[in-house]
């Protein structure tokens, strides 16, 4: 086999395409690696340490579930995991109080969801079987989290994947990682590195064309990479902004059938954790939710950095569309008031350093991660056809329970490497 034959190129450098190019150089491919941004990572994104005391996540923050890719890469790395622990507690507008779990139409949902054969959107699952007022509460709770969790539309998300991912038998627990995502990537990347792979930053691929047996990739700022295949990992939004040869491009029409949503994400660092000392209560507290603009937050307990994270997710954050980075710190900083009935200026006043991230305005992202729809899985088998020299992998391709997480990323990246090693 020529070296021209062995040489694959990989659009993107998150966590999908670096998990490709390990794989591939590891079994002996030559693999170059085109980034847009300046930095390795995507939707990762590690915040600098000395604003925020730690290694802050202004993008994938959580190990979702089991996540065996995921963890047999921290072990490799001699990373640890930290099990989320602490209480979740709400706001309902008048008073802050401790989240009751249970629902008297849980076993009724359970049942249900678990003899649902044909699929449906969320909105219309509990249209048909909880249209009363005694189920609205649980029916706002669950839309509730099919927008924050999922970062989906209910009118538009599948059931079935729903009932996958955490209906059925509920979530698994949650970790963060001991140094952050960051420290994962940082590790993809050496290794990578150390096996041979060639990682361009700054490269905005504007073009793939095959010739024969070959392909040429060609980047906005002019320069040209032949190779034997491309695999794209960028995010879904992105793809159409490539021009492809036309056995990928027809296949592009099926990603209107996968959601992919949008997160808005706001970290405040406070000089003291005000809000422990305000309610002795929540000195546990980890999640806070609330029907403020921004209406999830959580704290890094059991660690005791003073720092708050704000998230809104799904598609209700076009209201917030219009603001940048410090319109969403000052309504962050705005529903953080509401919840601790505050002065606002009194929360401001203890702000040491904040970020802020609208992910549907990053130009290399558009948006957070995808969800399932009743025909994403017909649509993911297409996509994932070995056609031609243009393979399509990452998150949004993942079949399993975790669609839309770092999890998926890699475990994405990791499939199609093989696949292409099988040929």
């Amino acid at each position: 086999m020529s070296e021209m034959a062995e040489h694959i190129v990989i659009v993107g450098a998150g966590a999908a395409g670096l998990m490709a190019a390990r794989e591939l150089a590891c079994a002996g491919r030559k693999v170059t690696v085109l980034e847009a941004r300046a930095r390795c990572g995507g939707r990762i994104h590690q915040l600098p340490l000395s604003e925020f005391g730690y290694p802050a996540e202004g993008g994938a923050e959580f190990v979702h579930g089991e996540a065996p890719v995921t963890r047999g890469l921290l072990r490799e790395a001699g990373l640890s995991l930290q099990e989320i622990e602490g209480e979740q507690w709400s706001f309902d507008g008048a008073r802050l109080s401790r989240e009751e779990r249970d629902d008297p139409h849980e076993a009724e949902l359970q049942a249900l969801l678990r003899d649902l054969q044909d699929d449906l959107p969320v909105a219309e699952f509990l249209r048909r079987h909880f249209a009363g007022n005694d189920s609205a509460s649980m029916r706002h709770s669950i839309e509730r989290m099919v927008e924050g969790y999922d970062a989906a539309d209910p009118e538009r998300a599948s059931t079935l994947a729903l009932r996958e991912e955490w209906m059925d038998g509920g979530h698994a627990p949650q970790a963060r990682i001991d140094g952050g995502y960051g420290a994962l990537v940082d590790f993809l990347v050496a290794d990578c590195r150390r096996h041979g792979v060639t990682i361009h930053l700054g490269c905005v691929v504007s073009a793939i064309e095959e010739d024969g047996r070959e392909a040429v990739v060609r980047c906005a700022g002019g320069d040209v990479h032949g190779c034997s295949r491309v695999i794209l990992t960028v995010p879904l939004p992105l793809l159409r902004e490539i021009a492809l040869p036309a056995s990928a491009s027809a296949r592009l029409a099926v990603t209107d059938d996968i959601g992919f949503g949008n997160v808005i994400k706001i970290l405040l660092r406070f000089a003291r954790p005000w809000w422990r000392e305000r309610h002795q209560d929540l000195a546990h507290m980890t999640f806070l939710l609330s029907e403020q603009k921004i209406p999830v937050w959580w704290t890094q307990y059991p660690s005791q950095h003073a720092v708050l994270t704000g998230w809104f997710g799904g598609p209700r954050t076009l209201e917030l569309d219009s603001l940048d980075p410090q319109g969403l710190i000052e309504a962050g900083l705005g529903s953080l008031a509401a919840i601790f009935k505050l002065p606002r200026e009194d929360v401001a006043g203890e702000l040491v350093a904040a970020s802020a991230t609208n992910w549907a305005h990053d130009p290399f992202a558009r948006g957070a991660y995808s969800w399932a729809t009743p025909r994403t899985r017909a649509a993911q088998a297409i996509l994932a056809r070995a056609d031609g020299l243009v393979s399509f992998s990452g998150e949004a391709l993942y079949r399993g329970p975790d669609m839309g997480t770092v999890e998926a990323a890699l475990a994405s990246g990791l499939e199609t490497a093989g696949l292409i090693l099988r040929r």
